[in-house]
């Protein structure tokens, strides 16, 4: 009784790593999104004006990019550890490990990436 109450244990483990991978890749594919949509919004309304200046451009180009290179590193990080966990419920003596936490690495460069964007409305950007 007691193995397969074990095996039931890592088959609700294995269940909760997936939702949180694929909670990961809505995440990151949201910001992945986010970052591609702005860039081509922003260079659409620079294409539509006739006195062909292209104010803030390239500091929108630089926050878009931010986005895209956090979604991606996060993917990159999400995946990586979900292979871990997947690695350490097959074994049989499962010990929990500590991991780093990629929310925390996600929300620290969403944070600076915030406050670039945010100097550079309020000090203009100095692209322009």
């Amino acid at each position: 009784m007691a193995n397969l109450t074990n095996e039931l244990a890592k088959e609700r483990n294995r269940a909760a790593a997936e939702r949180t991978m694929m909670a990961w890749i809505r995440t990151c594919l949201s910001l992945i999104s986010f970052g591609f949509g702005l860039d081509k919004i922003i260079g659409a309304i620079n294409a539509s004006r006739f006195d062909g200046s292209d104010h803030a451009g390239l500091s929108v180009r630089l926050i878009s990019m931010g986005f895209v290179l956090v979604g991606i590193l996060a993917m990159a990080a999400a995946t990586r550890q979900h292979l871990r966990t997947l690695k350490l419920i097959r074994r049989d003596d499962f010990l929990y490990v500590d991991q780093r936490s990629i929310s925390i690495f996600t929300a620290v460069a969403l944070t600076i990436i915030g406050i670039f964007a945010f100097l550079l409305l309020v000090l203009g950007s100095p692209f322009a």
